[in-house]
């Protein structure tokens, strides 16, 4: 399994150097539950909401038998998200063995460094819908 990241129709493209243990999507359901004057509470379903990802791994600053990746070290990673962010770009999330291709943009990007120097990273991205626009 490979997870990429990738703005402007693969125009510049990240595959993590390190997998995550785990990851988790959330789908939620924008649900509303209302109250009747004779049933007490209802629930009508609602349309679905944006799925979301958190991925939390490290960019390593040494080399590793492990990595997926060798492109790039550290803080270059880093450089790359942050330019994305600033730019407002939506990015692609593909994992490669499963269903998992989306549009998302980023929520949140934290990391901190170790006492090894590598990067412990937290990535928050949500989906991203592409509206067409006559």
């Amino acid at each position: 399994m490979d997870i990429y990241l990738s703005v402007n129709n693969r125009e510049q493209v990240l595959c993590l150097p390190v997998l995550p243990a785990e990851f988790t999507i959330t789908k939620p359901q924008n649900n509303e539950v209302f109250e009747t004057v004779s049933l007490g509470e209802l629930k009508l379903i609602g349309k679905p909401g944006l799925k979301g990802i958190v991925i939390e791994s490290f960019f390593p600053v040494r080399d590793y038998p492990f990595l997926k990746d060798r492109s790039y070290k550290g803080f270059e990673y880093v450089y790359i998200i942050d330019k994305w962010i600033e730019a407002k770009y939506p990015i692609r999330l593909i994992i490669t063995e499963t269903p998992i291709n989306m549009v998302c943009c980023v929520d949140d990007f934290e990391y901190s460094v170790k006492k090894d120097g590598d990067l412990y990273y937290t990535l928050t991205l949500s989906e991203f819908r592409l509206v067409n626009t006559v």
